[in-house]
Order: C-alpha cells, then sequence, then structure tokens
C-alpha cells in the first residue's frame, strides 16, 4: 500500500464509517504479537505484560519492540505474516458495506507491511489503511507513524476525527482498540476489549467473526 493510499481522504460528514482493527481483529490470532514474541522474544517477556496491565504505553512499548529488531530480519517479518488466516464473514461484510455505500477503515497499531502480506486480494478493499509503517536503512528497525499520540503509535482517535459521521462503528478485540472504542457510537467487541469495556461500563455488542458483525449490522441498516 502507497503513502498516497493511506493519505487518501474518505468523503468528510458521511452517514456511517467502519473503523476496524486488524491484528487479532481481522486475524484470527494476534500476529503482530507473535511476530515481536519471534523476533523480539526476551524484551517482549518483559514488556508485554506491562503493556496490557497499562503500566506501559503502547506507543513507548511497541516503539522499544520493533527498535530493537534489527532491519536485516524486516524481509523474515514479511514472510512470518503470510499465510496467516483471517476471521470469517470478511469478505461477505465488505460486500454488505460496498451495497450501502458504507467506507471500511483499517486502523491498525501494527506494521501496515503485515497489514498488506495477510490481506492479499482484499487489501484494496478497505478504503483506507493508518498502520505502523518503518524505515530499514539503518541497522535496526525504525518506527514511522503519522498519527502517533501521546499513548499510542497509531491513535486511533486521531484517525477517527479524520472521518467524521454521524456513526463511528468500532470493531475489535485488545487494549489497542480500548480508546477508538470509547469514541465510537457503536462498538464490536471481543477477547480483552470486552474486559476492558465491562470496567468502564461502555455498551458494546460481543462478536466472534464477521458474519456476527454482518447480521447485527444488516438489522440495524435496512
Amino acid at each position: 500500500m502507497t503513502d498516497d493510499k493511506q493519505k487518501s481522504s474518505i468523503p468528510n460528514n458521511q452517514q456511517r464509517v467502519v473503523f476496524c482493527d486488524f491484528d487479532g481483529t481481522i486475524t484470527v490470532e494476534e500476529t503482530f504479537v507473535a511476530m515481536l514474541k519471534h523476533f523480539a522474544p526476551e524484551l517482549s517477556s518483559q514488556l508485554i505484560p506491562e503493556i496490557y496491565a497499562r503500566r506501559l504505553s503502547l506507543r513507548s512499548g511497541v516503539r522499544q519492540l520493533l527498535e530493537s529488531i534489527p532491519s536485516e530480519r524486516y524481509g523474515e517479518i514479511v514472510e512470518f505474516s503470510r499465510g496467516k488466516l483471517m476471521r470469517p464473514g470478511l469478505l461477505e461484510l465488505l460486500d454488505f458495506l460496498d451495497e450501502k455505500k458504507v467506507d471500511f477503515a483499517i486502523v491498525s497499531g501494527g506494521l501496515r507491511v503485515m497489514v498488506e502480506t495477510v490481506m492479499g486480494d482484499l487489501v484494496h478493499r478497505a478504503s483506507v489503511i493508518y498502520a505502523v509503517d518503518v524505515d530499514a536503512s539503518g541497522p535496526r528497525l525504525q518506527v514511522n507513524s503519522e498519527f502517533e499520540g501521546d499513548e499510542e503509535l497509531v491513535s486511533k482517535v486521531r484517525v477517527m476525527g479524520q472521518h467524521p459521521a454521524e456513526e463511528q462503528v468500532a470493531i475489535g478485540d485488545s487494549l489497542t482498540d480500548f480508546n477508538m472504542a470509547l469514541q465510537a457510537s457503536s462498538v464490536f467487541a471481543r477477547d480483552r476489549l470486552a474486559q476492558y469495556l465491562d470496567e468502564q461500563q461502555k455498551p458494546y455488542t460481543k462478536w466472534d467473526n464477521f458474519f456476527d458483525v454482518l447480521e447485527n449490522l444488516s438489522q440495524k441498516w435496512n
């Protein structure tokens, strides 16, 4: 995906926009976390529990992990991403959203190259992709993120602000989606995200695969 794709704008003031996490949401497993554990095992064992316990910010923890990885391993990261399974129902959901003329924005706190590799031919079905880019020209990976926030490498709330709509729908599964979920009009949550939202008493719809999301939205929007 080119930078032009990331910066291409979804028309403002739409009726609806869907913002979807990637890692552990579109993918069946947490591909990005698995990659960090594989390529930075010792540091991951120290930092990832601190991130999940919310004692260390995503911005700081993920940056430290990514920038500890030698650039010469970038190609291995791409190969690590190949063949990862996507959650059932995504194609059907995308078809439904196209029919309704609702944009589907992928908002990932992980690497853009991993999103593109896993999505394959479906990558162009996303209206826009926001994710972390890395520079592999030096000895270690260097992080670049256009929408870096105080606590996150990709501030999903800042991204949402780029695409105002009467209804902003969030789909996610973990801590990286927490602030986005608090901001959204309606939320589909599973796994850790559901736990965090329970603590905040924020309403959400439980889901397991994209057929669940499709069924719910088709009932609401038809």
